[in-house]
């Protein structure tokens, strides 16, 4: 039976991945992400899992890797600096095509930056972030309750595609306290031929990310675009009040939550204003946005960063509508009238 509690954003996500069947995780400490690993610490051996806390991020990505390929449902967590510390195993994950939950609560930058909410990275997530050609699906919650729901289809889609899952929240997303229905897991694990389980009287079984055969790499890379284009039906976005509206906004995460007030307060003032949030980055809801586009024939973008998802959206308008950008860099969280105040200019700069 679901029940509801009252917990932090990071706790959810922990209590997410222990309800989709994670037993094994691996992290270092890092604020403000920090909820995530004392939360597992606590309550995984309780669950016959182990929780480890490795000697850095680049120990902890490997350790995820060795368990993964076992098959067992495994995570690790960080922020920012210490994600990209896990790049070269997070690349290897995906060469090697093992599936792993990575959560990244972000923290400013560039540098150390500070602990300040953030969309700074955006393109880390979305891009691969490591080297070579590889993709990480991308799921962006804006709410407790999805911290919650988007780790257990993580690990879904993890195993649907052998491929790693990144969760991209903020310090805003991980250290909100809010409501959360805690819903039962009751699907089976998938079976999983291709697991490193020993030797049990079966074919041999390699999972590897080195090919040096001539043309091997060629081939395998291009299996793996195959994949990723797969991908595509896994797009996952949420409209609100975009019916009528005469122009849209797009933004992702604590900002799109933030940016829902926002058009509350402009629609009181006569403004057909809607939101479109990508909830999947990538696969990027790119026709969703194009529609949008079409439809009302102005976009706005806002994110906490300088300018990142905004050059996604304006690859899938393909100039069928101006696409205007507003961005707060790290430092300061915008108020709902703020936004609103940004959003307003645009509406009527378009209209002068």
């Amino acid at each position: 039976m679901a029940r509801r509690v009252l917990i932090k954003g990071n706790e959810a996500i922990a209590m997410g991945a222990i309800e989709a069947g994670c037993r094994f995780y691996f992290g270092y400490p890092i604020t403000p992400q920090n909820d995530i690993p004392e939360y597992m610490s606590a309550t995984l051996p309780k669950v016959g899992g182990v929780f480890l806390q490795a000697e850095s991020e680049v120990a902890s990505i490997n350790m995820l890797l060795g368990a993964s390929a076992t098959g067992a449902r495994a995570m690790t967590s960080s922020s920012s600096p210490g994600i990209s510390l896990k790049q070269e195993g997070i690349s290897y994950l995906a060469g090697s095509e093992i599936p792993a939950v990575v959560v990244n609560m972000s923290r400013s930058g560039p540098g150390l930056g500070g602990i300040h909410p953030s969309q700074g990275d955006y393109f880390q997530a979305t891009r691969g972030g490591g080297h070579g050609d590889y993709r990480t699906l991308v799921l962006a919650p804006s709410t407790a309750q999805e911290n919650y729901d988007l780790t257990i289809l993580a690990f879904d889609l993890a195993d649907r595609y052998r491929n790693p899952v990144v969760i991209l929240g903020d310090a805003l997303i991980g250290q909100i306290k809010e409501p959360v229905e805690l819903k039962p897991y009751h699907k089976k694990p998938p079976q999983k031929d291709w697991a490193l389980t020993g030797n049990e009287g079966r074919p041999q079984r390699i999972l590897k990310s080195l090919y040096l055969a001539d043309g091997e790499l060629t081939e395998q890379n291009w299996k793996l675009a195959k994949k990723y284009a797969r991908m595509a039906k896994e797009v996952r976005f949420e409209e609100y009040l975009t019916d009528d509206a005469e122009m849209i906004v797009a933004a992702f995460g604590s900002v799109a939550r933030i940016l829902k007030t926002s058009i509350d307060i402009l629609r009181e003032k006569g403004r057909k204003i809607g939101l479109l949030r990508p909830i999947t980055l990538y696969p990027f809801p790119s026709a969703a946005v194009r529609r949008a586009a079409e439809k009302s024939g102005h976009l706005m973008v806002v994110e906490l960063n300088t300018g990142q998802m905004v050059e996604d959206v304006r690859l899938a308008v393909e100039g069928v509508a101006p696409v205007d950008f507003y961005g707060r860099p790290p430092g300061s969280i915008p108020t709902p009238d703020e936004l609103a105040h940004e959003v307003d200019k645009a509406w009527k700069k378009r209209r002068a």
